[in-house]
């Protein structure tokens, strides 16, 4: 019997935390993680390159590295910005079985560039109010720590705030922020492109 209650236990605390829509320890330290390389890696790509480099662009139809830069630092409030008024509305559990994506198909399905999306207008580079690549960086790494930051010390019911609507399909609140995350390495692809383009500067 002794044995029988030790076991029972803790599936009674993991029901419990799945029910009420908690975030596990896994999932909290899995996506801070991940926030916080994928703008490491971004910061990589883009250190040390020129004026002529970062304004390159391959046709005037694409973005410059610069132009991706200043969307990912306006992703970053506008994403968050969905998040917390999707956080803001009452929990809608009932809605989870919407939900299709796991959070790992989720992150490699938006880090990938087999499939191009055009972006919202609110996203547009040209809606930036930084006067230079570095000055955006600069906001994208503080507001990333901030926001990596709330998720690893995150106690609020993420998962039971459905948004049926999204890029991707319905996603919870969640699942948004690793959305967040996998936006920037898909963009810090887009700029790595940039750099193998004919007539890329040198310097």
């Amino acid at each position: 019997m002794k044995k029988l209650i030790l076991i029972v236990l803790p599936l009674m605390v993991m029901f419990s935390a799945f029910a009420e829509g908690e975030l596990t320890k896994a999932e909290k330290k899995m996506l801070s993680k991940h926030m916080k390389s994928s703008v490491k890696a971004l910061s990589k790509s883009v250190k040390g390159l020129s004026d002529a480099q970062v304004n390159f662009k391959p046709d005037a139809n694409s973005w410059s590295i610069k132009e991706c830069v200043y969307h990912l630092a306006l992703s970053e409030d506008n994403l968050w910005g969905w998040m917390q008024g999707l956080m803001a509305t009452p929990a809608n559990p009932e809605k989870r079985s919407l939900i299709k994506m796991t959070n790992e198909q989720l992150m490699a399905a938006v880090g990938s560039r087999d499939h191009k999306v055009k972006t919202g207008e609110a996203f547009e580079p040209v809606k930036a109010k930084w006067n230079n690549l570095q000055e955006a960086l600069d906001y994208l790494k503080g507001k990333r720590a901030e926001h990596a930051g709330f998720i690893k010390n995150a106690t609020s019911d993420m998962h039971n705030h459905v948004a049926e609507q999204s890029p991707v399909g319905p996603i919870d609140a969640f699942q948004i922020i690793v959305l967040l995350s996998a936006h920037t390495d898909r963009h810090r692809k887009q700029l790595e492109e940039v750099k193998t383009v004919a007539g890329y500067p040198a310097m």
